[in-house]
């Protein structure tokens, strides 16, 4: 049997699994459906169409699923799908999608968002990330897998973060940034690649040397009359058995609308 604290308000509708624990003054909406072994702790409030996956805890003064912060949201009946173990923090925001970006928010599971962090409408975040205290995502942004952002940290709407990617503290990030790479800086620029986190994760000595070694060819190069489709073509050409090179290689041929983040020395 679910443990609901008297004093908070459950809207008629509201899916809460038998395991559930609902704190004190929590505030559930009509449409909100919550997973076994969920903790909302005191004075969370849970709106929309929003579902919070098995074993999650949500902190103090959290709001989730409340209307988007985009003008151009009519109430279309738009998602926020949050996916099992992670640790929502005080304070923190998540809203939900909108029509002009596929009606859904999405956060992965065995994530760590700390105290004032936003995730904004339509933005997709991966399993395993780690968003420090304040850091921030507009809408549209793509998070991959066990990124970890900084804090204070902000991202640009429809910017990708790759996978095992590392954005440091107080960082304006408003271009894409690849797997494995490392950016920091006011506005942020590519600055080498997340060593540290390739050998805590385990990654193995050959995929750190070709990771090494592509970020050379295709971002510490000399030859300025070479473009970045000729780098990235040849680094390809000499290191395609090397999985962990090749989603680079597909990341920045996907191409998405924000330009690709570049060391400074590239962008200037």
């Amino acid at each position: 049997m679910n443990h609901i604290h008297p004093t908070a308000i459950i809207a008629n509708g509201a899916q809460i699994a038998p395991t559930a624990v609902i704190g004190a003054y929590c505030v559930l909406g009509e449409h909100v459906v919550i997973a076994d072994d969920v903790e909302l702790k005191a004075h969370v409030v849970v709106d929309g169409r929003t579902s919070i996956g098995k074993g999650t805890v949500v902190y103090s003064f959290a709001s989730l699923g409340s209307r988007p912060q985009d003008l151009k949201y009519k109430g279309e009946p738009s998602t926020l799908e949050i996916g099992e173990y992670n640790q929502i923090r005080e304070y923190v925001t998540m809203n939900p999608g909108t029509e002009g970006g596929g009606m859904k928010t999405t956060v992965g599971n065995n994530g760590l968002f700390m105290m004032g962090v936003h995730v904004g409408h339509d933005a997709h975040v991966g399993n395993h990330v780690i968003m420090a205290n304040q850091a921030t995502l507009a809408g549209h942004v793509h998070v991959g897998d066990y990124a970890l952002l900084g804090g204070l940290s902000a991202v640009h709407q429809f910017v990708r973060i790759g996978h095992h990617a590392v954005v440091g503290g107080m960082t304006g990030v408003e271009h894409d940034v690849i797997p494995y790479g490392s950016v920091m800086g006011e506005r942020g620029a590519l600055a080498g690649l997340n060593l540290v986190g390739l050998k805590r994760r385990g990654f193995s000595r050959e995929a750190i040397h070709g990771l090494r070694h592509a970020y050379k060819v295709i971002f510490e190069t000399t030859d300025t009359t070479e473009v970045l489709a000729e780098r990235v073509a040849r680094a390809q050409a000499e290191l395609k058995d090397v999985p962990e090179v090749s989603e680079i290689f597909d990341f920045i041929t996907a191409a998405g609308s924000r330009q690709l983040c570049v060391p400074k020395k590239l962008a200037s």
